[in-house]
């Protein structure tokens, strides 16, 4: 299990790093989409066919993200958390995925081994870590939150759609879009972390 200090750590990029499999992403509009219930239909079919093709190997599979929390507005992307005996070894699981259609788009080792993977129908993003990452506990977390909480909810929404905003206005990237919502996204965990007694 992770520490306290793990989880409550937030990630800063490695500027030495580049993540990009087959280059950064180009500029377009972001669409924030208000909540759609077909979402979590997406996420259990994704999950079938993920374990499908893993079999074993595929040790958690998680809805996470702005998709998993019913009544928030979202960029209509799916985000599924997959925990796998080492995410370091692609060998055991990304080709198999990747025969099922899946892309492999980042590369992270800095970050707890961190690999994401895209699939474009349905609009998808597995993110794929080791077992005891915090990562995948402060996803959880605030997931879990954000449902238990609808005035954090609310404030998380108005702040995805005026980062939305800024971002398409400025042609920016999904890496602009992030750092405008941060402080918002920063507050509530703070929070969060406090009323879970990890800070």
């Amino acid at each position: 299990m992770p520490t306290p200090e793990e989880i409550t750590r937030h990630h800063e990029p490695d500027p030495d790093e580049n993540p990009w499999v087959d280059g950064p992403p180009r500029a377009k509009p972001f669409v924030i989409a208000e909540y759609d219930e077909r979402w979590r239909e997406s996420f259990a079919l994704l999950k079938g066919m993920i374990k499908d093709v893993l079999g074993d190997t595929a040790l958690v599979i998680e809805h996470v993200g702005s998709t998993s929390v019913p009544g928030l507005a979202a960029k209509p992307i799916i985000d599924i958390d997959l925990t796998v005996p080492d995410s370091a070894d692609e060998a055991a699981y990304v080709p198999a995925l990747e025969a099922a259609g899946f892309r492999l788009a980042i590369r992270e080792p800095s970050w707890h081994e961190h690999r994401c993977l895209k699939l474009a129908a349905p609009d998808t993003n597995l993110h794929v870590f080791s077992p005891d990452c915090p990562e995948t506990v402060r996803h959880r977390m605030f997931r879990d939150w954000l449902i238990a909480h609808p005035e954090d909810l609310a404030r998380y929404r108005e702040a995805k759609h005026a980062a939305a905003v800024e971002t398409t206005a400025a042609a920016g990237v999904i890496v602009d879009y992030n750092r405008h919502k941060e402080p918002v996204l920063r507050d509530i965990y703070d929070r969060m972390f406090r009323a879970a007694g990890l800070l």
